[in-house]
């Protein structure tokens, strides 16, 4: 029989259950919910791929947190009694429970989501990595990621420009960035369209540089001095004989190009014009690198014809005008002169005389000299010989300028039939009326040609 212990003493073995107390319904209730709990957590750890089993998808481990009993609950307005041996939500409120125990269904939740958030993220990052290597250049653009667009300095080394007549800013801008002068075009253009007063371009060939700044460009364009020229004065009476090889060395073109290039009837001049000469205006031209021959050559006769429109030759009379003024060009001995020497020559025609010109003969024997010889005067073969022929020659003998033109269209009034000049050096000439007049003028031509060394010079 067993004996009880005294009370404060304890007990010498183990306390048998049959000595504890009955357990109440609700601790039996609570004991049960704690033994049901540790079996599931056995259970998952024998077999982990269950819960996600139960899972069933990634909505799923999105869905509603509560338990199965929670939503019947719900779905019968919120209330519901527990069964036997069933825990609820409500049990925690009032006694103390295993505080300790894992929640690892809400863990395991917010590993998928973890998990599949950083699938999608990975997904996002490898398509962006395939649109930037795919499409690099316009994605850097669109984000204006580029390179300044510009660049900087005055540029490193040379290199030569066309601005062709006509050409608008945005023609510049982009000549210049095809050049290498600009790094694009949108600088240059975006420069001019803030630049006030408008810059204004002339055409031609300009020295630049390459790689330079839009601004350091547009400064360059707008300095004539980097503006390449090439010049070439054309003085009065010279002819195309001697201009053609002048306007190649100038323009650097072969003779031979100019030369195939001056057929009269290309430029508008008369069908009986046998060269060019009367129709190369006496002036100063500017031509840049790369010109054509035909255009050289029709810079020319254009400006002949301008001056022939402004002085008021009409069309019907032009070519005789020319002629005349060629004339007058070649004998007068100074721009005071030409007006009197129209006269004679005009006065000459009038009365139906040969105009006995030195200078035509001369031409068309192909010879530079003041002074024919009787064999050359004689020669009827030569069909610039007014000694021979009547009138007119067949054609200019140079390239008058405006003072011998307005001579020729109004001469100077006077009954003058001889002139000659008696000082080659200084231009003085005499006028006679009489045959007897003008011997005596020319014995005075001769004895200032046997005065000196210097004077005979003059008289070849």
């Amino acid at each position: 029989m067993t004996q009880p212990h005294s009370s404060g003493t304890p007990s010498s073995g183990p306390e048998l259950d049959s000595d504890r107390p009955p357990l109440t319904r609700r601790e039996a209730r609570e004991r049960e919910a704690r033994e049901r709990e540790a079996r599931e957590r056995g259970a998952q750890e024998e077999n982990p791929e269950s819960e996600s089993d139960l899972e069933g998808s990634f909505w799923s481990a999105l869905g509603d947190d509560r338990t199965a009993g929670d939503r019947e609950a719900a779905s019968s307005g919120g209330r519901r009694s527990p069964e036997r041996g069933e825990t609820n939500a409500w049990s925690s409120l009032d006694y103390s429970t295993d505080a300790r125990a894992p929640r690892p269904r809400k863990r395991r939740r917010w590993l998928v989501v973890t998990i599949v958030a950083v699938v999608i993220l990975g997904l996002l990052g490898g398509a962006g990595a395939y649109v930037w290597s795919a499409f690099q250049p316009e994605v850097r653009k669109l984000l204006a990621l580029n390179e300044p667009n510009d660049y900087t300095g005055s540029g490193t080394s040379p290199v030569d420009i066309t601005i062709h007549d006509g050409d608008s800013g945005s023609d510049i801008a982009s000549t210049l960035a095809k050049d290498g002068v600009v790094k694009t075009s949108d600088a240059f253009y975006t420069l001019l369209l803030h630049t006030k007063p408008d810059p204004v371009f002339q055409p031609g060939v300009y020295k630049v540089k390459k790689q330079m700044s839009a601004k350091a460009a547009l400064a360059a364009l707008q300095d004539p001095k980097n503006k390449l020229q090439r010049t070439l004065t054309i003085v009065e009476g010279d002819t195309e004989a001697s201009i053609l090889p002048a306007l190649a060395k100038t323009t650097g073109l072969p003779l031979a190009d100019l030369q195939a290039a001056a057929k009269p009837a290309d430029f508008g001049l008369p069908a009986q014009a046998l060269n060019l000469d009367g129709f190369l205006f006496p002036a100063t031209y500017t031509f840049d690198p790369g010109v054509d021959a035909k255009t050289v050559i029709k810079t020319l006769v254009d400006r002949s014809f301008q001056a022939l429109d402004a002085d008021g030759v009409p069309a019907d009379k032009r070519y005789n005008t020319v002629i005349l003024a060629s004339i007058v060009q070649k004998e007068a001995g100074s721009v005071a002169d030409m007006g009197k020497v129209a006269r004679v020559f005009q006065n000459r025609l009038d009365q139906g005389m040969d105009l006995q010109s030195d200078a035509t003969v001369a031409y068309g024997a192909g010879v530079k000299t003041v002074f024919t010889t009787d064999a050359q005067r004689a020669d009827a073969s030569n069909p610039y010989n007014t000694y021979v022929h009547q009138g007119l020659p067949v054609g200019p003998i140079s390239n008058p300028g405006d003072d011998a033109i307005k001579a020729a269209l109004n001469p100077t009034p006077g009954p003058w039939l001889y002139f000659v000049a008696v000082n080659l050096k200084t231009g003085e000439t005499v006028f006679s009326e009489t045959e007897q007049q003008h011997e005596q003028a020319v014995q005075q031509l001769q004895d200032w040609c046997n005065a000196s060394p210097a004077n005979d010079a003059y008289c070849k």
